[in-house]
């Protein structure tokens, strides 16, 4: 159904990590309340429920368990989706965290992270390239595709005591930005998102709502943006890195050359490098490798 004179996403199919609760629960409610068919990927049973409202609504939705950095589970959502009429919209959302400073971090706190969030979107984002390019090759025509990735802040500002999660979070940043590239040619529209959410992954960050007032900080907030960019309005939107929350979206800028240094007689000797590299950055603030947090 339309809203607001709006665009709505009847007759299309979305795929949504993560589903069962936080982020992922909220994007889903919000695609389905717009005319969208679900399929809820989600590790836990529970995220039933969501289907649950979503059919009670007069809406499709079809649950699929498994862990989003298996191929296996890759392979079955694409088959749920294609059983409800094919694929338009893909959210990858699924994701934990295993906090530690790096120097304390194991090699399995590292992997499992950087699996489940990084794997878990290049394994659904590859499946669903395949099977959008092959449409749009055996019509001759530009397909209806959308991939709404999560990245976060923490790949901006390197968070400390989260280096497997930020560099999870660049990751994916870089491949939506190379899905976008690689897929524009056949319709299909990638961009990432870095919400700013409070979820039972981030309860102990912003601890709990307000009392009697909008949160700020809700899950809802970021699923409208979702939406937004799953929809036909956002046609024109590909390959680029969103921070949401509340009623803010900021649009981030791609990395940007500061500053160039070229060798006299185009060789660099260890003086050289000492006086003009090493030069400039003695009286340069050293926090500025840090990305400024948006407030």
């Amino acid at each position: 159904m339309a809203q607001d004179g709006v665009a709505s996403l009847d007759g299309r199919v979305a795929i949504v990590t993560g589903a069962g609760a936080g982020l992922g629960r909220a994007e889903a409610l919000a695609l389905a309340r717009d005319g969208a068919a679900v399929v809820l990927g989600d590790v836990s049973p529970a995220a039933e429920e969501v289907a649950e409202l979503i059919r009670a609504d007069g809406g499709r939705a079809e649950l699929v368990l498994g862990d989003s950095g298996d191929r296996e589970t890759a392979d079955a959502l694409m088959a749920a989706a294609q059983s409800l009429g094919g694929l338009h919209v893909v959210v990858n959302n699924a994701g934990f965290c295993r906090d530690k400073m790096i120097f304390s971090m194991s090699d399995e706190e590292f992997d499992s992270v950087v699996r489940v969030h990084l794997r878990g979107h290049f394994l659904l984002s590859r499946n669903a390239s395949a099977y959008w390019r092959g449409a749009a090759k055996s019509t001759g025509q530009q397909v209806y595709g959308r991939v709404v990735n999560t990245s976060s802040e923490a790949f901006l500002f390197g968070s400390v005591g989260q280096p497997n999660y930020a560099a999870a979070k660049a990751g994916i940043a870089a491949l939506t930005i190379a899905t976008a590239r690689g897929l524009g040619r056949y319709g299909v529209r990638a961009n990432a998102i870095c919400p700013r959410a409070r979820t039972a992954m981030t309860e102990g960050v912003f601890g709990d709502a307000p009392a009697g007032a909008v949160d700020p900080l809700s899950v809802d907030h970021v699923a409208r943006f979702v939406r937004f960019l799953a929809g036909p309005e956002a046609e024109k939107i590909n390959g680029q890195v969103f921070v949401v929350h509340g009623g803010m979206v900021a649009l981030m800028a791609p990395p940007t050359l500061e500053r160039r240094f070229d060798a006299a007689g185009g060789q660099w000797d260890q003086e050289g490098l000492a006086a003009s590299v090493g030069g400039y950055f003695a009286d340069r603030d050293d926090a500025m490798f840090v990305a400024q947090q948006l407030e």
